[in-house]
């Protein structure tokens, strides 16, 4: 019944707009091969090295009509294997985020289910769903969509609409929220954005405790730009600002955060450069990005946060809301990141990247590779490799059990996707 009030929904829209046009889509395949440690926590749920299979197409349509269009993403998913019966395992647990996508929490539940068991689930989505007018100085949408805010590239404490994980490997697309987007252009090419995101509480009923409404000015000052924003966000308020400028060939960015909770008020910035030149022949292109995340916590705290896997959150429950929203991904303070881009041939990119918690002196390895071996098809292969001593971030954190650690261990993902 919800797909059938859904096409009844859509009809008068293509009937007036007299369009409806197939624009794109994919098909991607992915292998993950995982492993946890002797000493992790983990192997008393799940057998160690870990296998996932998942498969994803996306098909985008939509049409337009004079100032008037709509857009649609239908998604078909395929989850099988380990992590998705250790997510479910460890369910609510920022430790293992959720491997299947569901819209709980959204507005609109564009999510059906086809068949599920303990390790594997089939479902099919629509990620996007807005219709929108677009004038000569005024842009309006509504329904699911994406937004990206901030200048961070690897950690961005701005992004707060389903942000990727910093070592998120495939980052074609956001996942959709239920929203209004508005932006107005002044005539010194200056903008007004607003957003302002439903959600539902979790009772599943609609409340302004857990929206977003949130406002910013993107100006240019000279070879400048500036970002302002305000936001009330679930019960938190937030103020950021930030900007793009260059310096001796290269390009600085950064923000500030400051995010006022009922509990206490935090100060996160990220900073980061980069700059392109060729080596070798090769063109490269390097990144380095300082990441001071406020709400973070000190070495000799993780236990506390660890404690409230076990028992309700003391005064660290401002980061472990975030983590458990997926807006966080970091438990320390200090984090630096640097990668290059290196461009071996037209068609093979390699991409190192090293993150640092510079706090407890652990460190996430990751080399990334990607081959567009024939036109419309690309590979895509990653290996992680977490370094550090135990209780630390990557080398694993203390579980409070005598010589048990929550840890992980190297790991692979492959994808090939075909684009059509």
């Amino acid at each position: 019944m919800r797909w059938c009030r859904l096409a009844l929904l859509l009809v008068p829209c293509i009937a007036q707009a007299q369009i409806l046009d197939f624009k794109s889509g994919h098909g991607k395949g992915q292998y993950q091969l995982g492993s946890y440690p002797q000493d992790s926590l983990l192997r008393d749920f799940v057998d160690t090295p870990t296998h996932d299979i998942n498969a994803d197409v996306r098909l985008l349509v939509g049409g337009r009509n004079s100032n008037w269009d709509w857009q649609a993403d239908y998604q078909f998913i395929v989850r099988s294997g380990d992590t998705l019966d250790l997510s479910r395992q460890l369910a609510g647990s920022f430790l293992v985020p959720g491997a299947a996508l569901n819209d709980e929490h959204r507005l609109m539940d564009l999510t059906h289910v086809i068949s599920e068991n303990d390790d594997s689930i089939l479902l099919h989505r629509l990620d996007r769903l807005h219709f929108g007018y677009t004038g000569d100085k005024t842009v309006v949408r509504v329904g699911r969509q994406a937004v990206s805010w901030g200048n961070g590239l690897i950690y961005n404490p701005v992004d707060f609409f389903n942000p990727f994980d910093p070592a998120a490997v495939d980052k074609e697309y956001k996942t959709g929220d239920d929203m209004v987007y508005g932006q107005y252009l002044q005539d010194n090419g200056n903008d007004w954005q607003f957003v302002s995101v439903w959600r539902r509480d979790d009772q599943r009923n609609t409340s302004r405790d857990v929206n977003t409404n949130a406002l910013k000015y993107h100006a240019f000052v000279g070879e400048q730009e500036l970002d302002v924003l305000l936001a009330q966000h679930y019960d938190d308020q937030i103020i950021t600002a930030g900007g793009i400028t260059s310096w001796g060939g290269a390009i600085v960015r950064g923000d500030v955060v400051f995010t006022h909770t009922d509990s206490d008020d935090y100060l996160s910035a990220v900073a980061n450069l980069t700059y392109s030149w060729v080596w070798g022949g090769k063109n490269v292109s390097g990144l380095v990005e300082y990441f001071y995340n406020g709400m973070g916590l000190r070495e000799d705290d993780y236990s506390k946060l660890i404690g409230n896997f076990y028992s309700e959150p003391g005064n660290e429950k401002d980061l472990l809301s975030r983590l458990e929203r997926g807006e966080l991904f970091t438990i320390g303070r200090h984090y630096l990141a640097g990668g290059l881009t290196i461009e071996i041939t037209p068609l093979i990119i390699l991409s190192p990247t090293v993150f640092i918690n510079m706090g407890d002196g652990s460190a996430l390895a990751q080399v990334v590779g990607q081959y567009d071996f024939k036109q419309n098809w690309q590979f895509l292969l990653a290996l992680n490799l977490p370094v550090g001593s135990d209780g630390t971030e990557f080398g694993g954190l203390d579980t409070g059990f005598e010589n048990k650690q929550f840890s992980i261990g190297p790991s692979l993902f492959a994808q090939l996707a075909f684009y059509f």
